[in-house]
């Protein structure tokens, strides 16, 4: 018995299964982002209680940061090869293990291979190649958009959830939190199996405003060489070094600099870590408009030039940052607060349309590659803001450098070179 060929969703069905496959993806993201956003909130105390120093602690983040972006080319070809739902559900397994786990580590070796390696690789996996795999399997029409709001639910969620954290921190202790963000990881996995599927014509549809010329293709073997494989041809090309260089920058000023550090130089000035955490929990409120927004506009503005509006501006806000802190919050903080958020990770949907022009088919493994370079990027910032921090005794040149970095970006951007490749060609030069 032969089976029937996808076909696009009819007048009878409400919802095409493209968008309930994004909304679980949606919460996956956001309950991975639960331990992402402890970092931040996390470093006084374990300083306080085990007398760690700010860089050491901060060389663990580095490790978390750096395999959160190397790992995710290789999901992306391991979801080719095993399925998004089960390479997502194991990811969200691994979050909440390493998670709880770090309720009983006692040394800092513990906290690197808790917090730096298991989450690392947990967290990676749902990283931005998932978003791609999502995006570029299950939609044609509105693509812009989808990547805006899934990647949004990323950057949000770690935000979101840090005025959770920070209370819990503070009225029990770092230990709670820690479980706190285990449950959230544990939860989403039941959505997952039920309602995110690998393709779309295992819902018997094609993809949202698609033909079947635009059904992908699952590779079911090789997924290391796979990832490889993309990453050396990718590497021939100009296109790929501008993106990547960028997106080096656009971590190091966002997860690394601002999500890492902006609790502890708020405290360093006297104002209390909850009223901090609040703060970038308003970041993460305007980032989900901005990065919607700016799905929006990609699929209307060329991508080089919002790429290089957004780490201007961005660059602008981090060299105005330093004098804004103190013990009490003001406007002009608040004002930066609102302006950073709506800025915060609105480059993914133009750098992920850009990538996609340029890799076509590849394009969510190449893209794995160039997020992983936004998290070495984040390590790099992490790390070398606490090692200032240390030895300055302020955050000041941390910020002032970002923005310097920010503009280089901006720059970087503008001179990436559009190939308009069709959308099965596998790579372009």
């Amino acid at each position: 018995m032969t089976q029937a060929p996808p076909r696009a969703a009819g007048r009878g069905r409400r919802v095409h299964p493209a968008w309930w496959a994004a909304g679980a993806t949606f919460l996956a993201l956001l309950g991975a982002a639960g331990f992402r956003s402890t970092p931040g909130v996390l470093v006084e105390p374990l300083h306080t209680e085990f007398g760690w120093s700010i860089g050491t602690i901060s060389f663990a983040l580095a490790v978390n940061l750096t395999l959160f972006g190397v790992t995710a080319p290789f999901a992306a070809a391991l979801m080719e090869r095993f399925g998004v739902r089960r390479v997502v559900s194991c990811a969200l397994l691994l979050v909440a293990v390493g998670a709880g786990a770090t309720v009983f580590m006692t040394a800092v070796w513990q906290l690197v291979l808790l917090w730096g390696v298991v989450v690392g690789l947990g967290t990676g996996s749902m990283a931005m190649a998932l978003v791609a795999t999502i995006v570029n399997r299950w939609f044609v029409a509105r693509r812009g958009l989808v990547s805006g709001i899934l990647t949004a639910a990323t950057a949000t969620g770690q935000l979101v959830f840090l005025p959770l954290v920070a209370a819990v921190v503070e009225s029990g202790g770092w230990r709670p939190a820690a479980l706190v963000t285990a449950g959230a990881a544990l939860a989403v996995v039941p959505v997952v199996l039920l309602f995110l599927r690998d393709h779309p014509a295992d819902a018997g549809v094609l993809p949202y405003g698609g033909s079947e010329a635009d059904v992908v293709v699952p590779r079911r073997s090789g997924a290391a060489a796979l990832a490889v494989r993309a990453l050396l041809d990718a590497a021939r090309t100009r296109t790929f070094w501008l993106l990547a260089a960028g997106f080096f920058i656009c971590g190091a000023t966002t997860a690394g600099l601002v999500q890492s550090h902006f609790v502890p130089a708020a405290h360093d000035h006297g104002m209390p870590a909850t009223t901090a955490a609040s703060l970038l929990a308003v970041v993460g409120i305007f980032d989900l408009v901005g990065t919607v927004f700016s799905g929006w506009l990609t699929d209307r503005i060329d991508p080089r030039y919002l790429l290089g509006a957004y780490y201007t501006l961005r660059g602008v806000s981090l060299f105005a940052l330093p004098p804004l802190f103190g013990t009490d919050l003001n406007a002009s903080m608040l004002a930066f607060v609102v302006f950073y958020g709506l800025d915060w990770v609105a480059t993914v949907p133009p750098t992920m349309a850009l990538a996609r022009e340029a890799f076509g088919t590849r394009s969510a493994v190449v893209f794995g590659w160039i997020f992983a370079s936004h998290q070495i990027g984040a390590a790099f910032a992490a790390l070398t803001a606490g090692v200032i921090r240390d030895a300055l005794g302020s955050y000041d040149a941390a910020w002032y450098g970002g923005a310097v970095l920010c503009l280089v970006a901006a720059g970087l951007s503008m001179a990436i070179r559009r190939t308009h490749a069709p959308t099965g060609s596998p790579l372009s030069s």
